[in-house]
């Protein structure tokens, strides 16, 4: 049932595209944004459990290692993995150049923005 709200202004639904396979084709994109290297996942731990503390989401004195469990290689787990940009800079001619701290340090200062104050 459509809405009230919708009326003769509500945009017209996206054209329906079938692919050569004869799947449909949605009508949008899911881009990668990364930074096209690798980063090692306790490196990464390690950085945002530093900003989170600098952004004041968590305390000072919380106890990163006690919440910490190392188990072996999970099913499905990968051991190398990152955001392939390509169609990103394809599309849109934008490649991301972020550095790893900075951007969880942004993350962390929008998250106590967003869900703290």
């Amino acid at each position: 049932m459509r809405g009230s709200a919708e009326g003769e202004d509500a945009p017209a639904p996206p054209e329906r595209k079938t692919g050569a396979d004869g799947l449909p084709v949605p009508p949008y994109a899911l881009y990668n944004i990364g930074n096209s290297q690798p980063e090692n996942l306790l490196d990464f731990v390690r950085i945002l459990s530093e900003e989170l503390v600098r952004a004041g989401v968590l305390p000072e004195d919380y106890d990163f290692a006690a919440h910490q469990a190392l188990v072996p290689m999970q099913p499905g787990d990968v051991p190398v993995t990152y955001a392939d940009t390509a169609p990103l800079e394809r599309d849109f001619g934008f490649k991301p150049h972020t550095p790893l701290r900075e951007g969880l340090r942004r993350f962390a200062q929008w998250y106590r923005k967003f869900y703290m104050t």
